[in-house]
């Protein structure tokens, strides 16, 4: 037998709960270390940890308000921050800070189908799309990787094409400005966006922020750039491009491989262990026959093969499914459904064997 109940607006009976509130093994130790000093500090730059199994979400629909909200500010911000370099970039004539300025456009309008795809999260699933609209979140991924790759083309070009022709550099003193703009409203967006998307666990969105945290430092890049004009070698505006042109091929390399995990059904092994640890702790649960766990867009989902008592009623089997749905839904955070099939535990006989030739595994 198997259960599958609506996602999980069901009405409480006896004592009011909350699905956010966790099992204190949830947001317990997760059994590995992370590196710490100067090492952890970078590293935690160009690679942000989440710990997605102890975040934590209200509901579905909240995360992607959140998320979308995220998104707005963001833009708003970066899109500022683009126009007032590229301003600067119209008057100097800085390459550095114009690949700055085409990253930092590039990385705005990232937010448009992502903003779209939260949008599309929300639509109720169709007899076409029976899972419903998730996935849309994992393909404004592609998109963002693909718009990083486009900025680093762009960038790189460009500077190629000013070590070959090199062109003066105007107003150092307001490139260097600019830069540090850039460098500031980058990181401002960078930390809300990483945060939002860690909290909702969307990795588009850490991919995203990412990308802007990467913006930050280019722009930093463009100042020393601007400093070595001022000191009297020219051609550090278009080396420092190419430099950010390399920071930028890190970050698509980062960002493609979170996009492709997620693609690819790939789930944080701590997630895993939570899920296994809470069915095993079901009362009437005898053993866990097969877990499988993936991530749709922000929103996880589950489904789990139990053995029970083979004496059981079909209503006892399928009362300790319910519970097996529920505690999922309490400690696996951003779980929003799970299938659950029930076995009998027999040792002479095997429930399935009318499926054994179709078995892939």
């Amino acid at each position: 037998m198997s259960t599958h109940p609506e996602p999980h607006d069901h009405p409480h009976t006896g004592d009011d709960h909350d699905h956010d509130d966790h099992s204190d093994h949830a947001r317990g130790e997760h059994g590995h270390d992370h590196p710490t000093g100067l090492k952890g500090f970078v590293l935690g730059i160009f690679r942000p940890h989440s710990h997605d199994s102890a975040d934590s979400i209200d509901s579905a629909l909240e995360s992607s308000t959140e998320g979308i909200r995220a998104l707005k500010i963001s833009l708003v911000v970066l899109l500022l921050t683009a126009v007032a370099q590229a301003i600067v970039v119209w008057f100097t004539g800085s390459v550095a800070l114009l690949a700055d300025t085409v990253h930092n456009f590039s990385d705005a309008l990232t937010a448009v189908p992502l903003w779209i795809a939260f949008l599309l999260g929300r639509r109720a699933a169709s007899r076409r799309y029976t899972y419903g609209y998730d996935r849309a979140e994992d393909l404004a991924g592609v998109f963002i990787v693909a718009m990083i790759a486009l900025s680093a083309v762009l960038a790189g070009y460009e500077s190629i094409r000013r070590l070959l022709d090199p062109q003066p550099i105007n107003n150092v003193g307001v490139v260097i400005a600019a830069g540090l703009i850039g460098a500031a409203g980058n990181e401002l967006v960078a930390l809300y966006r990483i945060r939002v998307g860690r909290r909702i666990g969307s990795a588009a969105l850490v991919a995203d922020g990412l990308h802007a945290r990467t913006d930050g430092f280019t722009s930093l890049a463009v100042v020393a750039g601007a400093l070595g004009v001022l000191a009297g070698f020219p051609l550090a505006d278009p080396l420092v491009g190419l430099a950010i042109t390399i920071a930028i091929l890190f970050v698509l390399k980062s960002a493609a491989r979170d996009i492709y995990r997620r693609l690819m059904d790939a789930v944080e092994p701590d997630v895993l262990d939570t899920a296994e640890a809470s069915i095993r702790a079901t009362p009437g649960v005898l053993d866990v026959e097969r877990l499988r766990v993936r991530w749709t867009g922000h929103r996880i989902r589950a489904e789990t093969a139990i053995t029970v008592d083979p004496t059981l009623t079909i209503t006892a089997g399928h009362d300790i499914a319910v519970d097996v749905h529920h505690r999922l839904l309490h400690d696996v955070p951003k779980l929003v459904d799970a299938t659950v099939h029930v076995s009998p535990a027999t040792a002479d006989h095997d429930p399935h064997h009318a499926l054994a030739h179709h078995s892939t595994t």
